[in-house]
C-alpha cells in the first residue's frame, strides 16, 4: 500500500521545488536579496525541522527569565535594570519533541526601548520569522503591546500570552487583570488562554539581623511549559510547513510586486503606441472589413510585445488565442466593439456613397463618426492591453503551483492547517488588490 505522504512532507516537496523553478534576474536578485535569504533560511529550517518559538513584549515583563526558566538554565542576560537584551538571540531548547529535530527559543529587545517605526519591523520580523510566538505581558495591556499585537495577528499563527509575576498578586487580583486584558485584546483573541507564570519569582526571607530580604524561588511556569509542548506535539511539524509556505507566499508577492512596477511604464508606453497605429488606420481606412482585419493585427502585435516584457514569448498563433480568450471573457472587446465597428462603419459608408446627392455635406457628418470609431479603437486597446498583462502575471501561473494555491489545496486535506489559512487568504487578497493597481 502506497504511503501518502504528510502535510509537512509534501509542503517541503513543493516549495523545495517551486524555489528551484524561480528563474530570477540578476536585479531581482539584488533587490530582493534579503527576503530570498529570509525563506531559504526557512525552507532549510522546514527540511532539517527546526522550529523556532519567539518570546515577545515590552522592556522588562521578564521574556530572557521566562526563556530561562524554560531552558532551566541562566542563559539569557536579565539584570533589575531593564534592557539587557539588545539584539535577537536563540538557543536551542533541550525539550524532546516527537517530528522535530530541535526547537529554538529566541529572546528580542523591548517593542517598548525602541521607536514607533522600529518596533513595527521587529514585530514584521518576528511575526514572519518565528513559528510560534509567546506574548509576555506583567500588568494590563497597554497601547504600544496593542499596537504590536495588530502586526503580529497578520502574521497568522500561534501566540500563546504570558502574564508573568503572578507572584506579586492575589488569586482574586490575577482574575480581575486576566479579565481586563481580555477586554482588550482584539477580538481574535479573546477567548484565548492567558497563561499565568512566575518566571523569576522571589520570596521573603528573614535574615538574623531581623532584616527582610528577598531570595529567588524556583520558577513557576510549568502550566505554560505542558502547553506548549502539548502545541509542538501536535502541530509542531504543520507550523513550520505553514510558516514556510507563508513566507514563500510573500516573497512570490514582492517578486510579483517588483515585475509589475519594472514593466508598468514600459507597458503603457506599447500600449499607447499600439492604440495610436490602430486609431489612426481606423479613422483613415473607409472599407470595414479591413478596420477589423487591421484591428486584429495591431492587437495580436501588442500581444506579442506584452508577452516579451513580461518575460513570455508568445508567438502570432499564441497570441491570437489569447486574444481570443480575452475577447470571449470581455463583452467590450468581443460583440460590443465588433458591432459598434460595424455600426458606425455602414454608416460611414452610407454617407461617403451620398456624397454626389447630399453635394459633399455627408463627408463631413463622416468625420465626427471617423473619429468615434478611432476613440473606441483606442479605448478597446487600452482594455485588451490592460487584460493581457494582468494574464501574463496571474494566468501563466496557473500552469504550475504557486504558494498561496499550495496553501489553500492543503488546507482542503489538512483539518488542521485550515483554521490558519482562512485568516492568511484575507491577507493575500489585499495583496492582489495591491498588485492590481499596479497594472498597466
Amino acid at each position: 500500500m502506497i504511503k501518502i505522504p504528510s502535510t509537512p512532507e509534501r509542503s517541503k516537496l513543493l516549495l523545495t521545488q517551486w524555489r528551484n523553478h524561480m528563474d530570477l534576474t540578476k536585479l531581482e536578485h539584488t533587490i530582493l536579496g534579503g527576503e530570498i535569504k529570509t525563506f531559504d533560511r526557512q525552507l532549510n529550517r522546514l527540511i532539517n525541522k527546526r522550529l523556532r518559538v519567539a518570546v515577545f513584549g515590552k522592556v522588562g515583563v521578564g521574556k530572557s527569565s521566562l526563556l530561562n526558566a524554560l531552558l532551566r538554565k541562566e542563559i539569557f542576560a536579565t539584570d533589575i535594570a531593564h534592557g539587557c537584551t539588545r539584539k535577537t538571540t536563540a538557543i536551542t531548547w533541550n525539550q524532546k519533541i516527537s517530528n522535530l529535530e530541535a526547537i529554538e527559543l529566541v529572546d528580542t529587545p523591548g517593542i517598548d526601548e525602541i521607536s514607533a517605526e522600529a518596533r513595527s519591523r521587529l514585530a514584521a520580523r518576528i511575526a514572519l520569522q518565528a513559528d510560534v510566538v509567546l506574548f509576555v505581558l506583567d500588568s494590563d495591556l497597554t497601547s504600544v503591546e496593542i499596537e504590536a499585537l495588530k502586526i503580529l495577528q497578520r502574521s497568522c499563527k500561534p501566540i500563546l500570552f504570558v502574564l508573568n509575576r503572578c507572584d506579586q498578586w492575589k488569586i482574586s487580583e490575577q482574575k480581575k487583570l486576566i479579565i481586563s486584558i481580555k477586554s482588550r485584546l482584539p477580538l481574535i483573541f479573546q477567548e484565548t488562554t492567558i497563561h499565568v507564570v512566575a518566571a523569576a519569582p522571589r520570596k521573603a526571607k528573614l535574615q538574623r539581623d531581623g532584616r527582610v530580604r528577598s531570595q529567588v524561588s524556583l520558577p513557576m511556569v510549568k502550566g505554560l511549559q505542558r502547553s506548549l509542548i502539548s502545541l509542538l506535539q501536535e502541530q509542531g511539524e504543520l507550523l513550520l510547513a505553514l510558516n514556510s509556505l507563508k513566507q514563500a507566499d510573500l516573497l512570490h508577492q514582492s517578486l510579483k510586486q517588483h515585475r509589475l512596477k519594472r514593466s508598468k511604464s514600459a507597458a503603457q508606453t506599447l500600449i499607447g503606441k499600439f492604440a495610436a497605429i490602430k486609431a489612426s488606420g481606423v479613422a483613415a481606412n473607409p472599407l470595414l472589413m479591413l478596420d477589423l482585419a487591421g484591428g486584429l493585427a495591431c492587437d495580436t502585435a501588442l500581444i506579442v510585445q506584452l508577452s516579451k516584457l513580461y518575460g513570455l514569448n508568445l508567438g502570432g498563433h499564441s497570441a491570437r488565442q489569447l486574444l481570443k480568450s480575452l475577447s470571449l471573457h470581455n463583452a467590450l472587446i468581443g460583440g460590443t466593439q465588433v458591432g459598434i465597428q460595424v455600426l458606425l462603419g455602414i454608416i460611414r459608408n452610407l454617407l461617403l456613397v451620398a456624397t454626389p446627392i447630399t453635394g459633399g455635406v455627408s463627408i463631413a457628418s463622416a468625420g465626427p463618426i471617423a473619429l468615434a470609431q478611432a476613440a473606441l479603437a483606442v479605448h478597446t486597446t487600452k482594455i485588451i492591453g490592460r487584460l493581457a498583462a494582468k494574464e501574463f502575471l496571474f494566468g501563466s501561473e496557473r500552469k504550475k503551483p504557486q504558494p498561496r494555491e499550495m496553501l489553500i489545496r492543503l488546507a482542503k486535506t489538512d483539518p488542521k492547517l485550515k483554521r490558519w489559512v482562512v485568516n492568511w487568504q484575507e491577507t493575500s487578497i489585499k495583496n492582489q488588490r495591491l498588485l492590481q493597481t499596479l497594472l498597466p
